[in-house]
């Protein structure tokens, strides 16, 4: 809230005045990272959804930008290639379609890995599901299309709604019943919070 005193530091002035500005720029970034998830998680409350960041993170702050989207009540989805697989879609065109690419990923990736299919109609979640992917990422489907996509998966897999989702339309894919919402906005759209230092000297 205005005001409110996030941190007070004591030190010499030069390191203080030096550091200041990078500082602020890592507080501003990231508390608007959790500030704007906090509002996403509160638009979906009372519903089963699940909030979770993407990838599109800035270079180099991967780490800090998710640890932001927790601090603001959300989840994270994968942070690297090494921690699932999700096959979109010129993934399935150089494998030759769904249930080839989701045969390779079973054959070379690690039994503990979560096998994920980006789709975009309703005949490929079908096939998806049968295929045996864990997660059907259902994108730019509206609500209707997550409801109708939900009701034929019948909980064979998880469900993730993805694309086009903002905060006018991320209450309508919660109720649509998705096990979760992904919102790459999180992270490569969050405004920057105003935060400034006050300095206060004292004379030792």
């Amino acid at each position: 809230s205005p005001g409110e005193v996030l941190l007070t530091i004591h030190g010499a002035a030069r390191p203080v005045l030096s550091a200041e500005r990078v500082a602020l720029n890592f507080v501003q970034r990231l508390s608007g990272i959790a500030t704007l998830t906090q509002r996403y998680v509160a638009a979906v409350a009372g519903t089963e959804a699940i909030v979770v960041d993407t990838r599109k993170t800035t270079p180099g702050l991967r780490t800090l930008e998710k640890y932001a989207v927790r601090a603001g009540g959300g989840q994270n989805h994968r942070t690297g290639l090494y921690d699932g697989v999700l096959i979109k879609d010129n993934h399935l065109v150089a494998a030759g379609g769904i249930t080839a690419a989701v045969r390779v990923a079973r054959r070379h990736g690690s039994h503990l890995l979560r096998v994920e299919v980006e789709v975009d109609t309703l005949d490929q979640a079908r096939e998806a599901v049968e295929a045996g992917a864990d997660v059907i990422l259902l994108d730019n489907f509206d609500a209707t299309g997550l409801r109708e996509a939900v009701a034929m998966i019948a909980g064979r897999a998880m469900t993730e709604a993805s694309g086009g989702i903002n905060l006018t339309t991320v209450r309508a894919a919660a109720e649509a019943g998705v096990t979760l919402i992904s919102v790459g906005a999180l992270t490569h759209s969050a405004p920057a919070i105003d935060v400034g230092l006050d300095f206060d000297f004292v004379i030792a």
